[in-house]
């Protein structure tokens, strides 16, 4: 919601961060694309252990990560295809702010909230689940 009040680029609490870290760009984004893999992974993993549809953690994270990238690549589809029929307004909608690499790290922050997500909660979920599953 925030960023679609402010755009990505004017989000006011990282124009302070972006002067603090004399940074050139305000990375409101960045955070919202490491969203963007931390949370569809516990979902996934949710799904997937709930369902039991794939045996072995190391094929379950394996797949989580798939499905969090493939998802993110979905997303960066849907800015590319809104900035080709929007033209004027692309640059406000994707924030890349002169970034080429935006889309690759947007990427990245994504598989990176993905594997922290699955690191870090991964003991916490198998407790809310343990019901149906052997840790």
């Amino acid at each position: 919601m925030i960023g679609g009040h402010y755009t990505y680029a004017e989000v006011p609490l990282f124009n302070h961060i972006q002067e603090l870290m004399g940074s050139s760009r305000n990375n409101y984004d960045k955070l919202g694309h490491f969203a963007q893999g931390f949370v569809p992974a516990i979902i996934t993993r949710e799904i997937i252990l709930r369902k039991n549809v794939i045996n072995g953690i190391r094929w379950q994270n394996f797949f989580i990560v798939c499905f969090t990238l493939a998802f993110s690549a979905f997303y960066e589809l849907i800015e590319w295809w809104v900035a080709l029929l929007s033209d004027e307004a692309a640059d406000a909608f994707l924030g890349t702010q002169g970034y080429i690499w935006d889309t690759q790290s947007d990427m990245g922050l994504a598989l990176l909230g993905s594997i922290i997500a699955l690191i870090s909660l991964r003991r916490y979920h198998n407790k809310q689940l343990s019901h149906i599953i052997q840790d």
